[in-house]
């Protein structure tokens, strides 16, 4: 990760990178998860100026609501 983005704290990366690194870096986290989770975050032409996916288990998921992407969050299972 760290040779395409900066990592401003640890396991948080930031950079701006094109489509086509974008989904090579994709390809990475998601063959190195393991049993870990991600989320990706890129500029997009959209209301909210971004968009976004989770990767691995997470109680944080994405749902559209009138065309936005905002995040739910799954009941606690402890």
């Amino acid at each position: 990760m760290a040779v395409w983005l900066l990592e401003v704290r640890a396991g948080v990366y930031v950079g701006d990178y094109s489509v086509k690194v974008r989904e090579m870096i994709l390809q990475n986290i998601e063959e190195g998860l393991e049993e870990g989770n991600a989320v990706v975050l890129w500029s997009s032409p959209n209301e909210t100026g971004f968009d976004f996916i989770t990767l691995g288990e997470n109680r944080r998921i994405p749902i559209e609501m009138d065309g936005i992407k905002l995040i739910s969050f799954l009941p606690d299972t402890n």
